[in-house]
């Protein structure tokens, strides 16, 4: 099993649809993505989509939380 990378929405202009301010979101790993400043997140809409990096700050959970809201999901 992938361990589970997690970020909190800290901006969501021109996104505020897709994302919401102060909310959890699985973070998927994508060199390619983390190359050109974006980081690729999956959003309200269930789907995984590329957003700019700044938009979101980088979490680490404790072991026993980040499996809960790995299992929750």
């Amino acid at each position: 099993m992938n361990i589970a990378r997690f970020a909190v929405c800290i901006r969501n202009e021109a996104y505020e649809a897709s994302l919401e301010l102060r909310k959890l979101y699985e973070v998927l790993e994508d060199e390619d993505a983390s190359r050109h400043g974006q980081v690729r997140v999956i959003d309200e809409s269930g789907e995984d989509y590329l957003y700019p990096e700044e938009y979101f700050a980088l979490v680490r959970l404790p072991a026993e939380t980040e499996k809960a809201v790995v299992e929750a999901a």
